[in-house]
């Protein structure tokens, strides 16, 4: 049976999406490009260009695992899938622990967050800022978030490869616009006078509670996958 756009799938796909697009990771390098953009007279004026091909970098790169996701799911025989699907919902239901238990122990014991090395790497990616910088900058935010913060997103790609057709690819598609949407509203309100460093105290501010959503969210989605996997419900 293929995959329809009922308000199941459609409502899924949209929570997920909006809880997902609270990036700690994405918004945080997104704050910082805009604000050495601000600093920089030479690159003020190209601040939209830039900021556009680094949420369209993400974008791409996003959509472009998940297909690739997606084909790797439709190879391999159904009762391997089925096994993945509950190894990998059990997964995203630790990962959701985790995340719960950042808001209110952030930073004691394990967390999901981009290693220091990582981090290290794409803060000097932005010392030198080009059109070429940029669109690599975005793929590489969005490969190395993928695995400690992409829980919601695997979980979708699952739920969407089950039996993919052209209304699962169009809802792979709308999932990662709204992904990146608070990326553009964050370009857009700099470009329109918002100081950037009103964007950082909120974004700082609102770190727990974005685990906190992420957490809970997680948590649901595992659930959901096992009991696709095992039979349980069928969303389709």
């Amino acid at each position: 049976m293929a995959v329809e756009a009922g308000l199941p799938q459609i409502g899924t796909v949209i929570v997920t999406a909006i809880i997902d697009s609270i990036n700690p990771c994405a918004i945080g390098v997104m704050i910082l490009l805009v604000s050495l953009m601000i600093a920089n007279a030479r690159l003020r004026p190209k601040m939209l260009m830039y900021g556009g091909l680094y949420i369209f970098s993400i974008f791409l790169t996003y959509l472009l695992a998940g297909l690739g996701l997606i084909a790797f799911f439709q190879v391999i025989p159904l009762w391997v899938s089925e096994y993945i699907a509950i190894v990998v919902g059990s997964i995203i239901v630790i990962a959701g622990l985790i995340e719960v238990k950042d808001f209110f122990w952030y930073g004691q014991g394990i967390s999901l967050s981009i290693p220091a090395e990582r981090a290290k790497q794409i803060k000097k990616m932005l010392e030198n800022i080009s059109v070429w910088g940029v669109i690599f900058l975005g793929a590489f935010v969005a490969a190395v978030e993928l695995p400690c913060t992409g829980g919601p997103y695997l979980a979708i790609i699952l739920l969407l490869s089950q039996n993919f057709n052209f209304t699962a690819f169009l809802l792979l598609v709308f999932y990662n616009i709204l992904f990146v949407l608070p990326l553009v509203l964050i370009l857009l309100a700099v470009m329109l006078g918002t100081k950037v460093t009103a964007l950082a105290k909120w974004k700082q501010a609102s770190r727990a509670h974005m685990r906190l959503a992420i957490g809970v969210i997680l948590i649901i989605l595992g659930w959901l996958l096992i009991l696709i996997a095992n039979g349980t419900i069928n969303l389709g």
